[in-house]
């Protein structure tokens, strides 16, 4: 059992969210969902909950009204082994969102994921200052979803067609 498990307080979504993640992660699956009884703060029978998992991850969606909509002090990270993953994930995510600056986005429910490709974090740990200083730059300037080619030009100091 997982120790620690993502609440996401949704206004009325959750289980459209739900239904949703999974259908973009593939790898997961609704696997309960709870709703509001008599004398609660959600109509009766609507949705109140909805436990779901993506690769492994549990999460809790809760329809908890308008109260606390998602901001980006909170992000998922989806680290990619290529190019083709990237874009899988991002495509699907920002649809419907907004793109935001060195990978990250907004889904469409306002929930902010950061794409990024595994291999940054190889640079970025590099024992060459230069290299890591070239690909943070590059990092830096990313306006919406990563460029792994263009990661690693910078980082290997090679210039790039304008």
């Amino acid at each position: 059992m997982q120790k620690i498990v993502a609440n996401l307080w949704f206004d009325t979504q959750a289980e459209e969210a739900a239904n949703f993640y999974v259908s973009v992660f593939g790898d997961g699956r609704i696997k309960e969902i709870t709703h509001y009884g008599p004398d609660s703060p959600g109509p009766e029978g609507s949705v109140m909950t909805v436990a779901f998992e993506l690769h492994g991850q549990q999460f809790v969606g809760i329809n908890g009204g308008p109260l606390f909509p998602f901001t980006e002090a909170v992000s998922f990270e989806i680290r990619c082994k290529d190019q083709a993953e990237i874009d899988h994930y991002w495509d699907a995510l920002v649809e419907g969102g907004q793109p935001g600056p060195c990978g990250w986005l907004k889904d469409r429910y306002g929930l902010s994921w950061q794409v990024v490709p595994t291999e940054w974090y190889e640079m970025f740990t590099d024992k060459d200052p230069t290299k890591v200083q070239r690909v943070t730059q590059a990092m830096l300037a990313t306006q919406g979803k990563f460029d792994v080619a263009a990661l690693r030009a910078a980082f290997e100091g090679v210039e790039q067609p304008a």
